[in-house]
């Protein structure tokens, strides 16, 4: 195996430093990637956080990982990504310098800006490497995710492996345009989404369930022997709706996230901070709340949670 001209042969564990750009400061943007390999043939799996820079919960499960030495596969190979835009985990920051998504900007360009370039390195080096990968996300904009795993569920191999993870909830998602997922599936990879946390906040419960989440999906690949197994069954949301605010005001939330609902429950109230009104805010649906916005103050339109549908 080669990656940035490094070769890393089997029983071989390295760390690769890739350098993506340079800032007009002179600061060089380095990727930082730790490879473990196996004597022993089999998958390759990619863990990855920190596609957009403030969600750190998933920089950090790939970090303990490391830490714990859960990386290292009794087969195959476990190539280990905690921060892809380390301008965004250094800035607090979602995005790149010109304002880009990185997770919008694939398949890339080498030569294009710095959210593009990340891109085409992952697109060029790494995704034709692999067999599988989880992508570490958190809830963005100051809404937590309750621990979940989002993947395309009419590939059955995205069943399978969404099952061995075990999430709280599984969500049917479709591809979002030029991101990783959908760049992966044109080269038949499948790749998770694990979704727990907001932006800029560790959240233990949705650390130590990817952390979880990733050791169970690695014994069912047979790259380790022992896994936790779940308390809990791993529910399946094939449909989602937000919750919108229709006045502007102060959200105060009824529920809290994960808890389950019924329709025509209270939800929460929208008040006005002056104390002119006072309204309720009802569910519309039977389900449970996968993702709750934490910023009380809310105006007309913005979401105040995520349901997800159970008929």
């Amino acid at each position: 195996m080669i990656i940035n001209g490094v070769e890393i042969a089997r029983g071989e564990e390295k760390i690769v430093d890739v350098n993506i750009a340079r800032l007009p400061s002179h600061t060089t943007i380095d990727v930082s990637i730790t490879i473990a390999r196996s004597t022993q043939p089999g998958p390759v799996l990619l863990l990855m956080g920190g596609l957009h820079g403030d969600e750190i919960n998933g920089s950090e499960i790939v970090r303990r990982m490391i830490e714990k030495n859960d990386h290292i596969p009794k087969i195959g190979t476990v190539i280990c990504i905690p921060i892809i835009n380390v301008y965004g985990f250094i800035y607090f920051s979602r995005y790149v310098p010109d304002g880009k998504d990185v997770n919008r900007s694939f398949p890339g360009n080498k030569n294009g800006s710095l959210a593009s370039r990340m891109a085409s390195f992952l697109t060029k080096e790494i995704l034709p490497i692999i067999d599988y990968g989880i992508d570490f996300h958190t809830g963005g904009a100051d809404r937590t995710n309750y621990p979940q795993v989002r993947c395309m569920m009419k590939d059955e191999k995205n069943v399978e492996l969404a099952e061995a993870f075990h999430a709280p909830f599984t969500l049917d998602s479709k591809f979002r345009p030029n991101s990783l997922r959908q760049t992966a599936n044109k080269f038949g990879k499948n790749i998770l989404v694990y979704e727990g946390g907001e932006s800029s906040r560790f959240d233990e419960f949705a650390i130590r369930e990817g952390i979880k989440g990733a050791r169970r999906m690695m014994r069912h690949l047979g790259m380790r022997d022992e896994a936790e197994k779940a308390d809990y069954e791993n529910l399946v949301i094939k449909n989602s709706s937000w919750v919108r605010a229709r006045r502007s005001g102060v959200f105060l939330s009824a529920v809290i996230s994960g808890e389950k609902i019924k329709k025509n429950q209270l939800l929460g109230h929208i008040n006005d901070p002056f104390g002119g009104f006072k309204n309720k805010v009802t569910s519309t649906v039977n389900g449970y709340v996968i993702g709750l916005n934490h910023n009380p103050i809310v105006h007309e339109g913005d979401a105040l949670m995520h349901l997800g549908v159970i008929k």
